[in-house]
């Protein structure tokens, strides 16, 4: 079973939209995360002036599905900041909008651990694939002891954990999934139940899961091979998963899914692949019963539901007391 998590976030001047502070209980690392038009009240803050590693984050113009991101180290993030702040003809950096620092709350991070960190995350960012990363060529940094490597990779799986919870999610990997077999399928939260669409009229056969929250095609599924829909709604995806070669055309005059590809719904998915807006809660049905994915949805909801009703009944039933 995983266990829960408890993080304690901080608005500084009381804005959702200003300077925020992170941390996570047990964890000796600080994030402190916010806008580039509060840089100059950010680099006044103590954490600035330790060692630490940082994330650029802004809107890639090439690709409006994911962030371009840049992964930095400095023993003097502050100082740093400052310089990436510059036009770019001056050194800086033009493209990001956001930035987030980790730093360690009781100091003991130190140069040679920043770096080994950034190299890390610039490797995770790059198999991870959801940004463009702006680094140059990552330099494997491995000249720390076996303990300090063992109390890093704990360091970065709880950055992992805490970037999403802010809205950064280009670290966050994607879930594997877990074909169910069909007699299994709906039982219990472990198991992902595969959901099939099909359009037989034009050949198409394609399988989906879903997965923390994510709607996932699955890799060999087909697509539509161009949007016929209208110019709204999420042709600007099917067309960008096109350019990136997710999406691929093949010899039946269709596409295919070359690899998993995760999608924030349903509905975007069945879009895609259908090449037109569908709606994902009744087009993806369940590959043995047939159920459509908003009814094995409402059938979860209502068994909690009963379940919760019937353990509230029988605490009630239960005497307070023995004579």
């Amino acid at each position: 079973m995983t266990l829960g998590r408890s993080l304690r976030l901080f608005l500084v001047d009381g804005t959702p939209n200003g300077l925020l502070t992170a941390e996570i209980m047990n964890w000796t690392g600080h994030v402190l995360t916010g806008p580039r038009s509060k840089l100059s009240e950010l680099v006044q803050r103590p954490e600035c002036g330790r060692t630490g590693i940082y994330f650029l984050v802004g809107p890639d113009p090439d690709n409006t599905l994911r962030p371009l991101v840049y992964i930095g180290e400095t023993d003097d993030v502050g100082k740093r900041l400052k310089q990436h702040n510059r036009p770019e003809a001056q050194g800086g950096k033009d493209f990001w909008e956001r930035v987030c620092l980790v730093t360690s709350k009781d100091q003991n991070l130190t140069k040679a651990h920043a770096k080994y960190l950034e190299s890390l995350l610039i490797r995770n960012a790059k198999e991870v694939g959801r940004c463009g990363l702006v680094n140059g060529t990552a330099h494997d940094y491995a000249n720390l002891p076996e303990s300090d490597r063992a109390d890093m990779a704990f360091f970065l799986e709880q950055i992992r954990t805490m970037l999403p919870v802010l809205g950064f999610d280009f670290l966050r990997a994607s879930a594997r999934y877990l074909v169910a077999p069909p007699e299994h399928e709906g039982d219990g939260a472990d198991i992902s139940p595969v959901f099939v669409m099909n359009i037989p009229r034009h050949g198409i056969h394609a399988s989906g899961q879903e997965i923390d929250g994510e709607f996932f095609v699955l890799k060999d599924s087909m697509a539509r091979r161009e949007w016929i829909g209208t110019e709204r709604g999420y042709q600007s995806l099917f067309q960008q998963l096109i350019k990136d070669g997710v999406i691929v055309a093949g010899l039946d005059g269709n596409c295919r899914f070359v690899q998993d590809h995760s999608f924030s719904s349903p509905s975007a998915a069945a879009a895609v692949v259908a090449g037109r807006s569908a709606n994902g809660r009744t087009k993806w049905k369940l590959e043995s019963s047939g159920l459509s994915y908003g009814e094995w949805q409402d059938g979860k909801v209502n068994a909690a539901l009963t379940d919760e009703t019937a353990a509230s009944a029988g605490d009630n039933a239960r005497p307070d007391s023995f004579d």
